[in-house]
């Protein structure tokens, strides 16, 4: 869902506008109502100084801080400008501005008082509007800030702000809100059985992003390509065309997951993903396997049933037969294990092999794993420790 964000971003610093990235660090303390139906968890200075850290991180992937333009962005901390200001002061020189009736008739207040919630709203939270309100006043006044973007759930607190430079110092700033992204089901974007797809590689894997795209609808896709990449208007209708001639090549999702994970992860993870998808699909060989990194390895065959072995049993090669069964429990017996091998249906590392064929350290992938596999779909891990 940040991504949207960033994008239009990306979109108005291509076009020669200057991205003021504004953080939390101030209203990350209180809690923003927008959207929620309790009250978020306040955080402390050290996790937010380390948030910070983080999203700084990220959006230096996406627009360029760098000073090489003369649009070059500039990263922002409400704390900054909030930690001197006494209570006395902003409801003297700032809350003045702004009446209850005006707050009140907030659609992100009205629903929370309106809710059979027992909670309710703390002052705290109705007060969040006021607070983001006079940060695009302060930008607005100090580094010429004339738009504010957001999610379409952010409307409200955005507005607070133009209104509050209007009647504070008879200025005129704007507001940009985008829709919310759901799926075609209505279910947010974003959201899967396994949590967020995050940005961060560290918490989702260029493998798992990429499977994302490729596994969304048809719908979603159409609809994807037009948000998340710089493809022109031409270039998108020719491909929504072609993909509804033959929508079981899933061009679109092909082309989304192409755009997508090359501009956040590079142009290598990207070719990396897709090798480590198509080897689930038997379009690969032992050499495709050994270039994956453990962490990818482990994405593709995830839930695939585990057994472990010590490094030492590998020295001297460790027979084929012994390692179907009693070292995995792969194959329930040794005659199990030699009809499969007699089959021809026994693979290592995707490489087909015969009875007389023992595992050594050269098989291992990650320097960890080793592949079985019976047929096309049975797969099962050996973890060398």
């Amino acid at each position: 869902g940040s991504l949207v964000q960033i994008i239009l971003l990306m979109h108005l610093q291509r076009s020669g506008h200057r991205p003021i990235a504004l953080v939390g660090g101030a209203t990350g303390m209180i809690g923003d109502p927008s959207g929620k139906s309790n009250e978020r968890n306040l955080l402390d200075e050290e996790t937010l100084a380390k948030n910070i850290k983080g999203v700084k991180n990220t959006l230096e992937r996406f627009i360029d801080f760098s000073g090489d333009v003369d649009n070059a962005a500039e990263m922002v901390n409400n704390y900054d400008w909030m930690k001197s200001l006494s209570f006395l002061e902003f409801a003297r020189d700032i809350g003045k501005h702004i009446t209850v009736n005006y707050m009140m008739a907030k659609d992100s207040v009205k629903n929370r008082i309106n809710a059979e919630s027992k909670e309710g709203m703390s002052f705290t939270e109705f007060t969040y509007q006021l607070v983001q309100g006079y940060d695009f006043l302060h930008l607005y006044s100090n580094k010429n800030c004339l738009l504010q973007i957001g999610g379409s759930d952010q409307w409200g607190n955005i507005t607070t702000g133009t209104e509050l430079i209007r009647r504070k110092v008879q200025g005129k700033a704007y507001a940009l809100t985008s829709p919310l992204v759901t799926k075609a089901d209505g279910t947010k974007f974003g959201k899967t059985e396994g949590g967020n797809i995050w940005l961060d590689t560290k918490r989702t894997s260029p493998y798992k992003f990429y499977q994302y795209w490729l596994n969304a609808s048809d719908v979603d896709a159409e609809n994807y390509i037009k948000i998340f990449t710089f493809l022109d208007k031409e270039t998108v209708e020719k491909l929504i065309t072609e993909h509804k001639e033959a929508p079981h090549l899933r061009l679109l999702q092909k082309k989304v997951g192409e755009e997508v994970t090359t501009m956040c992860h590079g142009q290598e993870a990207y070719e990396n993903a897709v090798k480590a998808s198509q080897i689930l699909f038997g379009r690969s060989t032992a050499s495709d396997l050994k270039t994956l990194d453990e962490q990818t390895f482990l994405d593709v065959f995830e839930g695939v049933p585990q057994a472990e072995i010590a490094k030492s049993e590998l020295e001297n090669g460790l027979d084929i037969i012994e390692a179907l069964n009693e070292k995995s429990g792969f194959l329930k017996s040794k005659g199990e294990a030699r009809r499969a091998l007699k089959e021809n249906s026994i693979s290592v590392n995707k490489e087909k092999v015969k009875d007389d064929f023992s595992l050594g350290e050269k098989d291992l992938i990650a320097d960890k794993f080793v592949l079985l596999q019976r047929g096309k779909r049975n797969y099962f891990l050996l973890k060398v420790v």
